[in-house]
């Protein structure tokens, strides 16, 4: 770190903490947390599902799987595309959730070479469980912001995750 030299202000440094990108960063990080604490109390999430995320075992990367595996199955480089992550990054998530009975590989009906990541009747409950939170987290961001501030919010990043990349 480069000393001010004297007579000089020093640069303004709090825009590091404090731009959109990193606010933007934090809330994601927060109601995600918020959700998993949720899950890890609903009585209707799988009782060692529960326990996973109550011991913080379930984390961002469980998440991408269970917003974006389509309850149609996925090829898993598809769901390793939409959900941003390398092929092989999702084949590991995909074999921890399938350990865990969220998910299991099944033929593809369109390429018999093919195989695709299903929900389990397990996995169907925890995403119930997932939009169950989610429902609730929501609910809890607008108590906290206020409805008017709460909607302009989501139409903004509507409208924002939906530019041109």
């Amino acid at each position: 770190m480069h000393p001010t030299p004297p007579g000089t202000t020093p640069p303004d440094d709090a825009w590091r903490q404090t731009h959109l990108g990193r606010l933007l960063g934090h809330a994601m990080r927060r109601f995600d947390a918020r959700v998993l604490q949720l899950m890890a109390r609903n009585v209707e999430v799988p009782l060692a599902l529960s326990n996973l995320a109550a011991r913080d075992q379930v984390g961002a990367a469980h998440i991408h799987l269970t917003r974006h595996l389509s309850l149609g199955g996925d090829r898993l480089t598809d769901l390793a595309q939409r959900a941003g992550m390398t092929k092989q990054s999702m084949a590991q998530l995909v074999d921890q959730c399938e350990a865990w009975g969220l998910v299991t590989r099944g033929p593809d009906p369109h390429d018999a070479r093919a195989r695709r990541v299903l929900f389990t009747p397990t996995g169907l409950a925890w995403l119930q469980g997932f939009r169950d939170a989610v429902t609730q987290a929501e609910a809890e961001f607008r108590a906290e912001v206020g409805n008017d501030v709460a909607t302009v919010v989501a139409i903004g990043l509507e409208a924002y995750a939906g530019g041109s990349d």
